[in-house]
């Protein structure tokens, strides 16, 4: 797993750092870096390194050094550099000594229109780690004229770092070198990152556990169920499924579906659209109520039951078998609406709670707001349940404080039914005994995968989606 610490944390393992290491020896070895990727950009981009355009913007912090010591060694490249200095007299003096040095030009604010416009590459070196909110008006004027990709240095300025919200101008990057460590903003805000390149500078050894996890493909590959010659549908996991209606058999037939392709031993669907699930999957056993369902290891709850008397008792049911339990879409409005459904499960019965937006508000009384991290937090610690918090980045919470961060790739799942997807493969997991955080984290990966998979660049489906799980979970064990 990839850890990502919260910048607090950050800059106290760089003060560690800074004072066992040579006076200048971080910056430059980080600024090397830098200037690698942009030089990759550039030859991606044109087809070459010398004699290409590069403006840097700098501000008055580290992350404005940084880039004119980059403008230095790209000097060395044969690239015209110019530096636009928003606060010249706080512009970090071995900085620009270097690039001075090397030839590159300092062009005032008024003059840098014509250089930024005829720009191969910007990087953005305005603002670092410490800083908060938006743009400042005169280098928001500045972004604004860019039309060429954009490095950012450590993070995009106007983003914040450990929620990756954004609240007003701002830089959008093609690329983010930063040094040391991944940053919150790395994983929860990929669209204004761009891709992200980590450049080592010996941080990590005073950096204890990390504040924030992200899955890897391998991850993913060491614990979802594979079946072994011993093998059989129990030990690989049976989950029930109480989801759709006659009316609307729709999420019956998607959920019930995701935990086939996702490899559950057996599934069995209890509910109204069983004549429609059965014909559709002939491989579930299907039933008409959640009291005939037999046997099962997990359960998932709630898409499309209805939030009235029946679902109410439904979901009562289910949080009495002493299983875990998947509670998605109805579910979830029961439980904010009518919290005593909850007397009914084992304090010790593993909940997963998989609320949008809206749906948080129901279960919380307000919505997210920016830090989604947080908010994910707070509401597993209330309900003693982990909570996927879904959105374009799904934040997944446990009780115990551990978070996992899923980067999307793209948004192809913002789809009707693409939720209901995503209960059938937690529900999945659960049932094959896989920890419950470590389920919803490794389902919404598979599931963002699949939906990359399923949608080639074009809009998809939930019934799409569904299909790409089994070429979605090959492709994690070929990788890994």
């Amino acid at each position: 797993m990839q850890g990502i610490w919260t910048t607090e944390r950050i800059r106290a393992a760089e003060d560690l750092l800074l004072a066992r290491t040579p006076d200048g020896e971080l910056m430059r070895r980080a600024s090397f870096g830098l200037a690698a990727e942009v030089a990759g950009l550039l030859a991606e981009n044109t087809g070459g390194v010398s004699g290409r355009r590069v403006v840097l913007l700098v501000g008055s912090g580290n992350n404005g050094g940084d880039a004119l010591w980059a403008g230095a060694f790209l000097r060395r490249r044969g690239v015209a550099v110019a530096a636009v200095l928003l606060k010249p007299e706080k512009a970090h003096p071995a900085g620009l000594a270097a690039l001075r040095r090397s030839g590159g030009r300092v062009v005032s604010i008024a003059d840098s229109p014509q250089w930024i416009e005829k720009a191969d590459v910007v990087v953005d070196g305005i603002v670092g780690i410490s800083a908060r909110g938006a743009l400042r008006p005169e280098a928001a004027e500045l972004v604004a004229r860019i039309e060429a990709p954009v490095v950012a240095v450590d993070l995009p300025s106007g983003v914040d770092p450990d929620t990756g919200a954004v609240d007003g101008p701002h830089v959008t990057a093609a690329r983010t070198v930063t040094f040391g460590a991944l940053k919150p903003v790395h994983a929860l805000a990929p669209q204004e990152c761009g891709n992200v390149v980590l450049v080592e500078i010996g941080l990590r050894p005073w950096l204890d556990e990390p504040d924030l996890w992200r899955l890897e493909l391998s991850d993913i590959a060491a614990v979802w169920p594979i079946p072994g010659p011993e093998d059989d549908k129990y030990t690989q996991g049976v989950v029930g499924i109480a989801a759709g209606s006659a009316t609307y058999p729709g999420a019956a037939v998607l959920a019930s579906g995701s935990a086939v392709r996702a490899t559950a031993g057996m599934v069995r669907y209890a509910g109204h659209a069983a004549d429609v699930v059965r014909s559709r999957w002939p491989e579930i056993v299907a039933t008409g109520s959640v009291t005939d369902a037999g046997r099962v290891q997990a359960w998932v709850v709630g898409p499309g039951i209805g939030t009235g008397g029946e679902g109410r008792e439904i979901l009562r049911h289910i949080l009495g078998q002493g299983v875990p339990v998947c509670a998605d879409a109805d579910a979830t409005t029961i439980i904010a609406h009518t919290p005593e459904v909850l007397d009914a499960r084992d304090p010790d019965t593993p909940l997963v709670l998989t609320p949008h937006a809206g749906e948080y508000e129901r279960l919380m009384g307000r919505r997210p707001g920016p830090d989604r991290v947080a908010a994910a937090r707070e509401a597993a610690k209330k309900y003693d349940a982990v909570v996927l918090l879904k959105g374009h980045c799904t934040v997944v919470a446990a009780p115990d404080g551990r978070v996992a961060v899923n980067t999307p790739r793209g948004s192809w799942l913002a789809t009707a039914g693409s939720g209901d997807v995503l209960t059938g493969l937690i529900g999945s997991l659960l049932a094959s005994g896989l920890d419950p955080w470590l389920a919803a984290a490794a389902a919404a990966q598979v599931h963002s995968l699949a939906g990359a998979l399923a949608a080639e660049d074009v809009p998809t489906s939930a019934s799409g989606l569904v299909d790409a799980i089994p070429a979605a979970l090959r492709l994690v064990r070929a990788i890994a």
